[in-house]
């Protein structure tokens, strides 16, 4: 009769773990289930791990059946008297093979997955993922663009001064922007620290490593927007560099690199103008916002033993080519990057000169994008 009622118990645990696990029946159980994202390799990864997490369970509840009916039947209180033997050839053989043939079972399917993840060639297109302290550079091979992804989140809702938006730490300038119907190569490496890029949706992460590339692929079938995170903790502003990826139908992709192309061109242009302080200090102190101020602070005053302030500091009101020189070129061992390639002539010279003019450093100088083209 006991054996009958476990039997009916282990039944319903089997049905509840599998119902839990491959559906969002019961919607907060369903969240912990890993997701099939939207592209035919993640499908793959999401289908082994469901098979792998069925043959667990059953093992599990074969085990614990076995247990249960053992503690259960050759209790001493039955009279049960425990065997005098210490060695069985045939259990030992018994219990060597079956965990081997599980193992290959399990070991099969996950080869051909790993095998299909790794598998780059006849890629249509390649695109270099650069991870930086704390945002992404994408450098589209086949097209000759590039560009950086900075998170846009604004300071006051990271501060908690204003509620926090729908994309919280999840939005940037320039997503990264692919095609579909095309198989994308991505080759990740680092600047500077061990970063990881991860988009759930694809269905894998891959490590970004200083002096090293990984790659991967995708490739995706119909448009949509998908979000992800660095996967690394790469330092102070880790939870800070989000990835957005933009997929978009092939004319519509053509023309986003036409755009591209466009913009890089009018920067091209912009490095040879002359600009107004009243111009260098409107965009200064946008792009200061945007790529300065969470280290140096919005106000100039830097956070004391860790970023130094530029309110009143030799560099933001001494020799002007110090100035630039550093901005350019960074400082080695510390956490102040080279942004020479990240920012353009004109955005260059438009934030040196608002850091020179505010905060309190009324040095009256302006810096002209020729000057950034000058000393770069």
């Amino acid at each position: 009769m006991f054996a009958k009622k476990l039997r009916h118990a282990l039944t319903g645990l089997w049905a509840a773990v599998i119902l839990l696990g491959t559906s969002n029946t019961f919607a907060g159980f369903g969240e912990l289930n890993l997701k099939p994202g939207v592209t035919d390799i993640s499908h793959q990864v999401y289908d082994l791990h469901m098979l792998i997490f069925e043959i667990c369970v059953v093992i599990c509840i074969g085990v614990f059946a076995v247990l249960i009916y053992s503690i259960v039947n050759h209790r001493k209180s039955k009279g049960a008297k425990p065997a005098s033997f210490h060695e069985s050839t045939k259990v030992e053989v018994i219990w060597t093979v079956i965990p081997f043939l599980i193992l290959v079972g399990m070991a099969i399917p996950a080869t051909k997955t790993l095998l299909a993840l790794e598998d780059t060639r006849d890629s249509d297109m390649s695109i270099k993922i650069t991870g930086y302290q704390w945002k992404w550079k994408y450098d589209y091979i086949n097209e000759g663009i590039s560009f950086f992804s900075t998170l846009t989140t604004p300071r006051e809702q990271i501060e908690n001064k204003v509620a926090k938006g729908e994309n919280y730490l999840a939005e940037v300038d320039n997503p990264i922007v692919v095609p579909i119907n095309q198989k994308i190569r991505f080759l990740i490496t680092s600047n500077d620290v061990i970063h990881s890029w991860w988009v759930p949706a694809l269905g894998w992460k891959q490590d970004a490593i200083p002096g090293y590339i990984n790659d991967a692929w995708t490739e995706l079938k119909k448009p949509g927007l998908y979000r992800g995170k660095c996967a690394e903790l790469c330092g102070k502003d880790h939870g800070f560099m989000p990835i957005v990826l933009l997929a978009k139908t092939e004319d519509d992709y053509e023309a986003w690199v036409a755009e591209q192309k466009a913009g890089a061109a009018e920067a091209a242009a912009a490095s040879t103008q002359t600009l107004t302080k009243d111009e260098l200090m409107a965009n200064g102190e946008k792009v200061y916002g945007k790529v300065c101020a969470a280290c140096h602070q919005p106000g100039g005053v830097g956070i004391p033993g860790v970023f130094p302030a530029l309110a009143g500091s030799k560099i933001a009101t001494g020799d002007r080519a110090a100035h630039l020189d550093i901005v350019l070129h960074g400082k080695t061992g510390t956490a102040m990057q080279a942004f020479g390639e990240q920012l353009s002539a004109a955005d260059l010279a438009a934030v040196i000169t608002f850091e020179r003019n505010s905060f309190g450093n009324n040095t009256g100088d302006v810096v002209q994008p020729s000057d950034v083209v000058a000393a770069q």
